[in-house]
């Protein structure tokens, strides 16, 4: 019965066998596309006891049998299996030993490996290590001797028991460090036999100190250099809120004492990179408001090349930043040294201030539009949750930040809602366009009460039409100014702004002032906006022209005569496919001087087939395209098929006559055949 069985099961093993022959057969069309064997080559390792033996380990990808000629017209190894070695006795001499290398479709790769046996000790030793660019824990090593079989490194980081590394003849070696430090790197060139050479090295290991600093890193060496009896560290952050909630920061104590001009500095390992941007941002703490963070950069050679710029602090008892506009200086030096000052030009009283994460920078929104400082026309005011809008009143303390007549007053009595407050409707419209700032002068009688502002649609107080930031006063009794981030804000046109004091927390009675309301990197429109025609293209067609294979189809009429632009006639130019991705279209204009005008911004209205499209604007004065004769200014598209206003800012263009106005549709990206149009081409403020 057992006998039986055991038939049974090779029958029944073999009808297998043959169907999975079957199933092979039937699907080994893929064999046809695998590649032939990669990256052949061999490990060669020699038993230093002078016999000659040696030993042959091949290597490769995609690789199912290895065959081995030693070179030395005598021997051929048999089959040889992925990770198995062939071994072979050489007499002393230099052979050219061949690897082949066969894969699944029996496709054959040869590789050479020479094969060096000596019982001498080898000679001419020489070694390379290398730092590997991009990281500076990282070196290679290679070497090269004459007799020498195969080499070992030692790398010196761990302790007397280190094993050594296998480095084969034409091989490079890429090893990390784990620490900065000084380590022995020693090299063992290895003979056929036991005579060995060796060479030793020390090597340093560093990690260079470079902008941007934001002092988390704990390989890197801050070494402060102090001055004037000031002393700076690094600390943990002692209020990680607000802007700055990292980790480390540096400290800089001013004894008491200490010279008005006292202060630390960095050197750093390469010069400060100003080919991109010349601004440095600087988050800082200060325990007061209105003291001077001076910020310098020297050359460490020579300290007489230098440059230097003051800010002055907004907050107290918290984070902010500061940004140092470096663009008047000399940027073609070498500044490799930053030196900060607090309280520069006061003398020491032991006060510690913090600051962290030096680092180029856009620059600072300095030209902020005002949207209200109820110095006019009052706007149409509201309240809600209990709050009373106690309307326009003289400004309660023309000291400090604020010396305006007017102010605008509101009360949150005993019992009002936690979440009450009072708003306006702005003369226009709000619209950020991707960018992000609203400041207001805000007076309380406590520090710590938060101040949300909200925006609303003309939608009112529908989800996703809404945006909100909260900021928190720092002073009590004084005029201090709000920034707040609406970066994240939809892209939508706010026409009501709102104000909330002490949000969340039950009322006590207390009396807010708020003022001279901004909005800076955004654009505020308001109704009745005074502007200056550059060109409509109802009159005589201006000069125009096109380039890199962009078309300029002349003045048609207004495809959309809708929305924002009813006009008759309007520019229509086509990008074709292949088009260059900075191909764009122009017209001459009269010259166009934003100072004698007394307006910075130019409109346009823009009609393209999709949203999230780059529209670059670039002015040029009669000299054409050479550089600090031109200005240009990047908007995004938001709607698709629909005309839209689009609002360029060129508030740090030259103050020169541009006599060229030219419009890159989709820039970046190359052409794909649409068709876009523009028209109302206006300077604004």
């Amino acid at each position: 019965m057992r006998k039986l069985k055991y038939l049974l099961n090779i029958f029944i093993a073999s009808i297998l066998v043959f169907a999975c022959v079957e199933e092979i057969e039937n699907n080994i069309d893929f064999v046809d596309t695998i590649e032939a064997p990669t990256n052949v080559s061999a490990m060669i390792s020699i038993t230093q006891d002078n016999t000659g033996v040696v030993t042959i380990t091949p290597t490769g990808e995609g690789v199912v049998s290895y065959s081995v000629d030693f070179g030395d017209g005598l021997n051929l190894s048999e089959s040889i299996n992925p990770g198995n070695s062939a071994l072979n006795t050489y007499p002393e001499g230099t052979y050219d030993a061949t690897i082949i290398a066969v894969g699944l479709n029996g496709e054959v790769t040869e590789t050479l490996v020479t094969v060096v046996v000596s019982y001498s000790a080898p000679e001419n030793l020489v070694v390379a290590i290398n730092n590997v660019a991009g990281n500076p824990f990282d070196i290679n090593v290679s070497a090269t001797a004459d007799l020498a079989a195969s080499f070992e490194v030692y790398f010196g980081d761990q302790g007397p028991d280190e094993a050594p590394t296998p480095l084969q003849i034409g091989e490079t070696l890429i090893y990390s460090y784990s620490a900065i430090g000084e380590y022995t790197v020693s090299v063992v060139a290895l003979s056929g036999g036991a005579a060995t050479t060796e060479y030793s090295e020390v090597i340093t290991i560093t990690n260079p100190l470079l902008m941007p600093i934001d002092f988390e890193d704990s390989t890197l060496n801050y070494s402060f250099v102090d001055f004037g009896n000031a002393q700076s560290t690094v600390i943990s952050n002692p209020d990680p809120t607000g802007v700055n909630t990292s980790s480390t920061v540096g400290q800089s104590v001013k004894f008491n004492g200490s010279e008005v001009w006292a202060g630390s500095f960095l050197t750093i390992d390469e010069p400060v990179d100003f080919s991109s941007l010349n601004n440095i941002a600087v988050d800082v703490w200060t325990s007061e408001v209105g003291e001077v963070v001076k910020l310098k950069l020297e050359n460490s050679e020579n300290p007489d090349i230098n440059t230097e710029v003051d800010m002055t602090t907004t907050v107290s008892q918290g984070w902010e930043t500061l940004v140092y506009d470096f663009s008047a200086s000399d940027l073609s030096q070498n500044y490799d040294r930053v030196v900060i000052f607090f309280d520069f030009g006061n003398v020491g009283d032991d006060t510690s201030y913090y600051f962290d994460n030096i680092r180029l920078s856009l620059p600072a929104v300095s030209n902020f539009m005002n949207v209200q400082d109820f110095e006019g026309v009052a706007p149409d005011a509201f309240a809600f949750g209990d709050v009373t809008n106690d309307g326009i009143v003289s400004n309660p303390n023309t000291s400090g930040n604020n010396t305006t007549a007017n102010a605008m007053q509101t009360t949150k009595p005993v019992g009002a809602e936690t979440w009450g407050g009072t708003g306006f409707g702005v003369n226009g419209s709000i619209n950020f366009n991707g960018t992000n700032q609203i400041r207001m002068k805000s007076y309380a009688p406590q520090a710590g009460a938060v101040v949300k502002v909200k925006l609303e649609t003309v939608a009112g107080n529908e989800a996703g039409l809404t945006y909100e930031f909260d900021m928190t006063t720092t002073v009590a009794n004084e005029w201090e100014t709000l920034t707040y981030d609406f970066s994240a804000a939809p892209d939508l046109d706010y026409i009501t702004y709102i104000v909330f004091y002490d949000f969340g927390n039950t009322s006590d009675g207390s009396v807010y002032y708020f003022d001279e309301i901004e909005v800076g990197l955004g654009e505020y429109i308001p109704t009745n906006a005074p502007s200056v025609e550059i060109e409509n293209f109802e009159g005589v067609a201006p000069d125009a022209f096109a380039f890199g294979e962009v078309t300029n189809d002349g003045i048609v009429s207004n495809p959309n005569s809708s929305g924002t632009n009813t006009t008759q006639n309007v520019m229509q130019t086509t990008k074709p496919v292949g088009a260059e991705s900075w191909g764009g279209t122009g017209i001459s204009v009269d010259p166009i001087n934003f100072s004698s005008v007394g307006m910075n911004q130019i409109q346009i209205q823009s009609h393209a087939p999709q949203a999230g499209v780059v529209v670059k604007v670039k002015l040029e004065t009669i000299a054409g395209n050479e550089a600090g004769l031109t200005y240009e200014f990047d908007m995004t598209t938001t709607v698709a098929n629909e005309w839209e206003t689009l609002t360029y800012n060129f508030s740090l263009a030259p103050d020169l006559d541009y006599v060229s106005f030219i419009v890159f549709y989709d820039f970046g990206n190359a052409g794909d055949g649409q068709v876009y149009y523009f028209d109302e081409i206006k300077l604004v403020n």
